[in-house]
């Protein structure tokens, strides 16, 4: 691991000086009163709890990861990263994910796990590090879940000028879609822990599947917020592009849908209040299918896009 991680707290930063959320004062490792520094959880929200992780070392994180986001006993692949999200914003200069490509290697369980990270390169706006999430087998060896090549930086130095193609997804209003009392059970619900940390409202013309009447095209489109309340961060949109069911749903299939690479690409920082997020699939061939995300935040602007290659469920 680098060795940079160890004085970064001392060295100048290539930065305006602002101090940053989530990233102490004082010498690494310690916190105020001289304990281990802690990165996130300081609010009230089960997100931020859920995805704090505590220095332990230069470069190297300790981190638990909550049954309460599984799904099917695996944890959300989403949530997964925000955790390595937290622990590579806690170790770089800048704390705004711009670029995050991550490998899932191994299905990530509930419990403890370790999060280790390299700084690669350091410039005067970015900055590229890579993690490892790792957890232990029975036998106490490392077991790597997956492993990030991320690039950061400062999403509120970017310029406000925009000039796209894209348009925010067409969804009925919050209020005529479908929450999750609204509608049948999704496939194997009780084994769907997140759903009671999301707060998801789908497009009807999306949700057909939960009533055994699947559309066929291979698309979700939906308004999505934590359950707590917590308004949109860069970090949270880490697990925002993998949270709404899977497209393979309106394809006709059920069964959990692991995730094998997902790059994410956050553009801006969200502006407060309810997200809209559109995922659709084009092709599934050879067991594998890939899904193309974007979300939209309430200013009507486009502030994260991901794609995503999955192995297709066998239902």
């Amino acid at each position: 691991m680098s060795g940079e991680a160890a004085d970064r707290e001392t060295r100048g930063r290539e930065t305006d000086g602002r101090e940053t959320e989530g990233r102490t004062t004082h010498g690494p490792g310690t916190g105020a009163a001289g304990g281990p520094e802690r990165a996130g959880g300081g609010s009230g929200s089960e997100f931020d709890r859920d995805t704090a992780v505590t220095l332990r070392e230069p470069g190297v994180y300790d981190a638990g990861l909550s049954a309460g986001w599984t799904i099917l006993g695996a944890v959300n692949g989403g949530y997964a990263l925000a955790v390595l999200g937290r622990a590579l914003g806690a170790a770089l200069p800048y704390t705004d994910p711009f670029s995050v490509s991550a490998y899932y290697l191994t299905p990530s369980l509930p419990g403890p796990a370790v999060v280790r990270t390299e700084t690669i390169r350091t410039g005067r706006t970015l900055s590229t590090g890579q993690a490892s999430l790792l957890q232990y087998a029975e036998d106490g060896t490392e077991v790597e879940r997956i492993r990030v090549l991320a690039t950061y930086g400062d999403l509120g130095a970017l310029p406000e000028e925009a000039r796209t193609a894209a348009k925010p997804p067409a969804i009925p209003p919050r209020e005529l879609c479908l929450g999750a009392a609204d509608h049948p059970a999704p496939p194997d619900s009780s084994a769907w822990a997140i759903a009671d940390r999301l707060d998801i409202r789908l497009d009807p013309a999306t949700a057909g599947w939960a009533v055994g009447a699947p559309s066929g095209k291979g698309e979700m489109r939906a308004w999505f917020g934590l359950a707590d309340g917590r308004d949109a961060d860069p970090l949270s949109l880490l697990l925002t592009v993998d949270a709404l069911p899977p497209t393979s749903f309106d394809l006709g299939l059920s069964g959990w849908t692991p995730t094998i690479e997902l790059t994410a690409h956050i553009r801006r920082r969200p502006a407060p209040g309810p997200l809209r997020v559109a995922i659709s699939t084009r092709n599934l061939a050879g067991g594998f299918l890939e899904e193309d995300a974007e979300v939209w935040d309430s200013a009507d602007r486009l502030v994260a896009q991901s794609r995503q290659l999955a192995r297709a469920p066998r239902g």
